[in-house]
């Protein structure tokens, strides 16, 4: 996409953000309702493979596109939010092929058609870009659809699709819980809200056995075929392989191009989930997907580009949006992992926003991370500051140092670990917001 094209979209969403607010309504009444001025796209899409959870919804959609696409299918995906473009959140299925982001034409013009449809009517702008999904998949062949859920599940503005293929939910922990619940046991009802009636449902890897008893029992409750991960298919490493299994039998495959374990429970997720959907998945397409599987901004290495050129000289340098406890959990686990195999003092850039708890993100790195250098967040007004976030990250267990911008804080590391023998390991993370920003700054284009 040219600049010039991808600007006529982006002048349209900022005209939009302008005239509607940006937040999460959590009513279904006004989404019907621009539907039903639409057309009811929804009720005109290939089979749903529809994804919730706390975390892991992005890994094990982007797993479940591998996989189909493997398999020569045409795939549209719908993710947010987007990491340095809008264009990121609509993929569109090509035949035999993969997938490619949404061409700005296509998507300016979706966009004028369902702000015409609203007719300046009470919406919010997530609404608006959901309603524009549906439009675009409708009326664009393919032979699946990834659609990943905003927030929650019950109330979301992706909870239109009266019978998807699949639920997935994924991982439940605390996040949002000003909209969802302070217990898991409410997060998790609230996720559980996309399941549908007899519809097959997939639970992923569950932290909390008090979230995963909620989902069995709704599902059981609704009459849907369900497949808990650990009873029903399990994935585990076994002499540098990804070993998968469910109820038809084992499969020998490379091991995730993602990296961190907890990727091999999202993993096995999307196979079942593929599965439960009703399309063929074969030992060669699986082992294709671990090799080929790619989601920006989720623990990928920077190997090149401005922010890398800051960085110390043959530091690593990695980026990751996990926001909230559960995923400082598994990304900490992660980096110890690296740790084990390739010792290198760690050091975080954090920033996050003011709606997220920041206590337990940085308690998953106490101990193992030497200090955290604490940055705005430029794209956001709900940014946290960073004297406050580095105050709550001192209150964790891990040093830390408020600076203005990612350079300063590049910048920092640079003096701390001069003359050390071994270059540092960095970690850019806390928000996805600030993740784009990283890569936008960096240079690294979307996939």
């Amino acid at each position: 996409m040219s600049d010039k094209a991808q600007s006529e979209a982006e002048r349209i969403i900022n005209e939009l953000m302008g005239l509607h607010p940006k937040g999460f309504d959590m009513t279904l009444g006004r989404m019907r309702r621009l539907l039903e001025t639409l057309g009811n796209p929804q009720n005109r899409l290939p089979p749903v493979i529809h994804v919730a959870g706390t975390n892991g919804k992005g890994s094990v959609t982007a797993f479940s596109r591998a996989l189909l696409e493997a398999g020569g299918k045409s795939v549209h995906v719908h993710t947010s939010p987007h990491l340095v473009n809008w264009h990121e959140r609509y993929r569109i299925g090509v035949a035999g092929g993969r997938g490619r982001l949404v061409e700005d034409t296509m998507l300016a013009d979706a966009l004028t058609r369902v702000a015409k449809a609203n007719d300046g009517q009470a919406i919010t702008v997530f609404e608006l870009l959901t309603a524009t999904a549906f439009v675009l998949f409708s009326e664009n062949p393919a032979d699946a659809v990834i659609m990943e859920v905003g927030m929650g599940g019950r109330l979301d503005c992706t909870n239109v699709v009266d019978d998807p293929a699949v639920s997935v939910i994924m991982p439940i922990s605390l996040d949002h819980q000003a909209y969802l619940g302070d217990s898991v046991e409410l997060i998790a009802a609230e996720k559980a809200g996309i399941m549908k009636k007899s519809c097959p449902v997939v639970i992923g890897q569950q932290p909390y056995e008090a979230a995963r008893d909620v989902l069995i029992e709704t599902a059981e409750r609704l009459g849907c075929p369900h497949f808990v991960f650990g009873q029903d298919f399990i994935s585990f490493e076994e002499h540098g392989r990804l070993i998968y299994q469910d109820e038809t039998g084992l499969m020998d495959l490379a091991l995730p191009r993602l990296p961190g374990r907890h990727q091999y429970a999202n993993a096995a997720a999307a196979i079942r989930a593929v599965k439960a959907a009703g399309f063929g998945v074969t030992e060669a397409m699986a082992d294709a997907a671990m090799a080929d599987v790619e989601w920006p901004g989720r623990l990928q290495r920077l190997s090149w580009g401005k922010l890398v050129r800051q960085a110390p000289a043959n530091a690593e340098l990695w980026v990751d949006g996990g926001h909230n406890p559960g995923a400082g959990e598994v990304i900490a686990e992660a980096l110890a992992g690296f740790e084990e195999r390739q010792p290198r003092p760690l050091y975080l850039i954090a920033g996050m926003l003011n709606t997220k708890e920041p206590l337990g993100y940085f308690k998953a790195f106490e101990g193992l991370a030497k200090q955290a250098f604490t940055v705005p967040i430029d794209s956001s007004d709900a940014g946290l500051d960073p004297v406050v976030l580095a105050n709550f990250a001192c209150d964790a267990g891990v040093i830390a140092e408020p600076v203005s911008s990612l350079s300063e804080a590049l910048a920092a590391i640079g003096e701390r670990t001069a003359g050390d023998p071994i270059p540092p390991r960095i970690l850019i993370g806390g928000s996805l917001y600030l993740v784009g920003a990283a890569l936008a700054e960096n240079g690294t284009p979307p996939a």
